[in-house]
C-alpha cells in the first residue's frame, strides 16, 4: 500500500507548479491564509491576542515586534482576502467577456449597426493575433452606427443600463462618444484620419445579465434610428 506521503509526492511530481492562483474561490476561502501552524500543527490556525512580541536581540525579530505594526493574525486575514479579491476578479473578468462577446456577436448583425471593433469577433482583422497574446478578449468595443451625431446622442441618452461616462472598466456598463468627449481637444481632421466619427461609440461591457445589457442596447439603436428616418 502507497503511504501517504508517497500520495503526496505522487500528487506534487505530478503537478509541480500547482499554486494558490490555480485554486478557484472556493478553495482559496478554505485554505490561503489558513495553514496549519508550523509550530504546533493545529490545522486551525490560533488567534493571536499578544500586543508585543520577544525579539533575540535589540531590533532582530521573527517579523512581529508589536501588535499595531504586525500580527499573524491580521496577516493571516490579509493573505485570506487578497486571495479571495483575485479569485473573484477573475470570475468577474470571464463575465465581462462572456457578455462583451454576446454584445458584440448580437451588434455586429443588427441592421442599425455599420460596424464592431471587438477583438473576439472573428471578422476582426487582428483577431487571430488577439488569440496568440491574450487569455480573453476583455471587456472594451468599439461600434459605429448608422447616421450623424444627433442620432450617436439619441441612442446615448436612451440607454437605460449604460452609464454615459469616460471611466471605462467598471463592473457596471458604461460608453461615451469619444469625438466629443475623451477625444474633443483632437482637431476634427486628425479625427478624421483615426476614425473617430460622430457615430464611432466606446462601449465597457460590464457584468449585469447579458439579456439586460443586449435588450437596452437594442432599444436604444431602434429610438436612434427614428432621428435618422426623420432627416
Amino acid at each position: 500500500m502507497i503511504s501517504t506521503v508517497n500520495q503526496a509526492n505522487e500528487l506534487n511530481s505530478t503537478n509541480p507548479t500547482l499554486s494558490e492562483e490555480d485554486f478557484g474561490f472556493s478553495t482559496r476561502a478554505v485554505h490561503v491564509g489558513q495553514e496549519p501552524d508550523p509550530v504546533t500543527g493545529a490545522v486551525i490556525p490560533s488567534i493571536s491576542l499578544s500586543t508585543t512580541f520577544k525579539q533575540s536581540a535589540a531590533g532582530v525579530n521573527t517579523g512581529y515586534e508589536y501588535s499595531r505594526t504586525n500580527n499573524p493574525s491580521r496577516n493571516s486575514f490579509e493573505r485570506a482576502v487578497a486571495s479571495l479579491e483575485g479569485a473573484k476578479y477573475a470570475i468577474r473578468m470571464r463575465q465581462h467577456e462572456k457578455n462583451a462577446l454576446a454584445v458584440a456577436k448580437f451588434l455586429e448583425a443588427h441592421p442599425l449597426v455599420e460596424a464592431v471593433y471587438y477583438p473576439g469577433l472573428e471578422s476582426h482583422k487582428q483577431h487571430e493575433l488577439a488569440k496568440k497574446q491574450m487569455k480573453g478578449f476583455g471587456a472594451m468595443m468599439s461600434i459605429r452606427i448608422k447616421g450623424n451625431l444627433d442620432t450617436s446622442n439619441k441612442f446615448l441618452s436612451s440607454l437605460k443600463i449604460f452609464t454615459l461616462a469616460e471611466s471605462l472598466g467598471g463592473v457596471e456598463s458604461l460608453c461615451e462618444i469619444p469625438c466629443i468627449m475623451t477625444h474633443a481637444a483632437v482637431p476634427p481632421e486628425e479625427r478624421a484620419k483615426l476614425g473617430i466619427t460622430d457615430t464611432l461609440i466606446r462601449l465597457s461591457v460590464g457584468i449585469e445579465e447579458t439579456e439586460d445589457i443586449i435588450r437596452d442596447l437594442d432599444q436604444a439603436l431602434k429610438l436612434a434610428n427614428e432621428v435618422v428616418v426623420k432627416h
